[in-house]
């Protein structure tokens, strides 16, 4: 029985005082399939919506080489193609005891196979189209792909 995150509301979105801040970098891959523009998610285990791929940087780490290893380590794409950064954003980890801002960048791959190669967390990877998301779990990353949809295209077209 897959767990439902929809347990996130905007409590996760406000910084309480004393929370100390983590970094982190992600992706938003996008890969051409005929006209249609597909979005690399992934699906951690137990939950049966979709993240981006993304997570903490490593002490020393660039933030760009990061969101690399991230995207390669949940989703599987290897193969990417830096296009721009996009806009960082914030909130609560899920146990709310640190502060994350989290770097997103624009990649574009022609890989298409993938498996994520942390399979111990994130079990499966999916492409969907830009304009058709599944649920996910965590609002703000909806929120980026959907706010940049026009950026994505014009970029990759």
């Amino acid at each position: 029985d897959q767990l439902s995150g929809n347990v996130v509301d905007e409590s996760w979105y406000e910084r309480p005082d004393g929370v100390p801040d983590q970094v982190s970098a992600g992706g938003v891959v996008v890969r051409k399939d005929g006209d249609d523009l597909l979005i690399a998610l992934a699906r951690e285990r137990d939950y049966r919506e979709y993240v981006l791929p993304k997570g903490h940087v490593e002490p020393g780490e660039d933030i760009e080489a990061a969101a690399r290893r991230e995207v390669a380590e949940e989703v599987g794409v290897a193969d990417l193609r830096l296009v721009k950064p996009l806009r960082a954003r914030g909130r609560l980890s899920f146990d709310k005891s640190v502060w994350k801002e989290t770097h997103y960048f624009l990649y574009v791959t022609e890989q298409v196979d993938a498996v994520p190669e942390d399979s111990e967390h994130h079990q499966t990877m999916d492409w969907f189209p830009i304009d058709q998301l599944p649920d996910m779990f965590w609002p703000e990353q909806r929120e980026l792909v959907e706010s940049n949809a026009q950026v994505i295209r014009q970029s990759i077209s």
